[in-house]
């Protein structure tokens, strides 16, 4: 591959994805398919496109566009109509890139890499956003249902081992019927819904059976720190908690296939703030108490002050070696495993 960035190559993957691709032999008659789901239990959704369920959860999903509350906000906006909401997103897909990250855990990328779309726009619209230019920008470009489908076959056809999508809350009727468009296709690989865990239980249950593996990012406990730096959400300690007890009822704790390569299962992520303003003891104490100290858990470290965070002075500088080791022990202190990644 020539020296370009992986934003570029994402973007370029998104465009030859709107070439015509050939359709994959897929007759579940032939048994082939229906074998690898029988056989492994992966990706859940086979399952369902078999028996009509899909198509239903599809229908069911449309209906929020018109009144939309498929994230706690509950704007109830129209979004068909055009009308905006607090993500800023239309009921059109928007895409920044597509590509194989080969910067997500281990048990996601693997050898072949993670087949990442970043969706742009988002709900919780933090202060202190790593990749501010598309959440919060909404740096990307539209694309239809049919396009994205595409791009799920390009990436599988490219080696990755599962379909990773980054920031789907807004866009989950969309992306629905994208992977029902795809499974005809040929798609069999387990799809990741990477989110900022602001979700909502009765729309995490039309995704039951299709998402694999969850892997969402537990941000606070405090409602005045989500207030604070997620642009008002105070309630999102409260949809959180349900929402990621609800991705563990679903999926339970991650199951690997060949290699350590994840195949179903909750994967959480908890990025440490420093001053303790990421609320980590409570979240851990969460996390082991209520779904269990054996859950697969990141704790990252990476914080750095990026977008508006700098304007915060409890929010202006990394986070230092005394901040995460303290994490690494109340891990410790409450029976969960180190380390994390």
């Amino acid at each position: 591959m020539d020296n370009i960035t992986r934003r570029k190559f994402g973007a370029r993957l998104l465009r030859m994805s709107g070439a015509a691709l050939p359709l994959y032999p897929f007759k579940f008659a032939d048994g082939s398919v229906k074998d690898l789901e029988e056989k492994t239990g992966f990706p859940s959704y086979l399952r369902l496109f078999r028996e009509g369920v899909l198509t239903r959860r599809v229908r069911e999903l449309q209906a929020y566009y018109e009144n939309c509350t498929l994230c706690p906000r509950d704007c109830r906006v129209d979004r068909k109509r055009g009308e905006l909401g607090k993500c800023r997103a239309p009921a059109t897909l928007k895409v920044s890139s597509a590509f194989p990250h080969f910067g997500e855990e281990r048990p996601l990328v693997g050898s072949k890499g993670s087949g990442t779309i970043f969706f742009s726009h988002c709900g919780l619209r933090c202060i202190y956003c790593q990749n501010h230019a598309i959440s919060l920008g909404g740096e990307g470009v539209a694309v239809t249902e049919e396009r994205l489908a595409e791009t799920m076959i390009k990436l599988q056809r490219m080696g990755c081992h599962n379909i990773n999508l980054v920031t789907p809350t807004h866009y989950v009727p969309g992306i629905v019927r994208a992977l029902e468009l795809a499974v005809p296709q040929g798609l069999e690989i387990p799809l990741v819904y990477n989110t900022g865990g602001y979700e909502k239980t009765e729309v995490l249950r039309l995704l039951d059976g299709i998402v694999d593996i969850y892997l969402p990012d537990f941000k606070y406990m405090d409602p005045a720190h989500s207030a604070a730096y997620s642009s008002e959400a105070y309630n999102y300690p409260h949809y959180a908690r349900m929402a990621f007890k609800e991705m563990h009822r679903q999926v339970g704790g991650l199951r690997r296939g060949n290699a350590g390569i994840a195949r179903r299962g909750l994967m959480i992520r908890h990025l440490v703030l420093p001053n303790r303003l990421a609320d980590t003891r409570e979240v851990l104490a969460f996390i082991a108490r209520e779904l269990s100290p054996s859950c697969y858990v990141n704790i990252m470290r990476q914080y750095r002050p990026e977008h508006k965070a700098r304007n915060f002075s409890e929010l202006a500088r990394r986070i230092n070696n005394r901040e995460y080791r303290e994490t690494l022990e109340w891990a410790e202190e409450l029976g969960m495993k180190v380390p994390f990644r």
